[in-house]
């Protein structure tokens, strides 16, 4: 069993910037993709970035490019996501996944809340 603990949510200005990180309770970054998702007011769920084992990074809402870099460390079993120049759209609850087919695992961490807002 592996938990995923997210932290670094919180409340910022449109334009202020958040980093939340991603702690797994034991090593999976070798073998698992890691990925945040979101839950807005504008989608129940909805994949943010992804990250690979082989370090393959890609972002899906194209409202976040340019915006927001996710990063993973192997070594510290640690997933990034640092969000800069925040919109209101971007409020939600974000998500720490990690998952992998051979063998099926699948983790989902319990969730940050951000809020973009004047």
């Amino acid at each position: 069993q592996v938990q995923l603990v997210e932290s670094g949510g919180g409340s910022v200005q449109p334009g202020g910037s958040l980093r939340l990180t991603c702690a797994a309770s034991s090593t999976i970054g070798t073998v698992m993709t890691m990925a945040w998702y979101r839950q807005t007011a504008a989608r129940a769920l909805e994949l943010v970035a992804i990250v690979r084992p082989d370090g393959t990074i890609n972002y899906y809402p194209g409202a976040v490019a340019g915006r927001f870099t996710v990063s993973r460390d192997n070594g510290q079993n640690t997933l990034t996501l640092q969000m800069n120049n925040l919109r209101s759209e971007d409020t939600g609850v974000y998500i720490c996944n990690a998952h992998s087919s051979n063998p099926p695992q699948n983790y989902w961490g319990q969730g940050t809340q951000v809020t973009v807002s004047l």
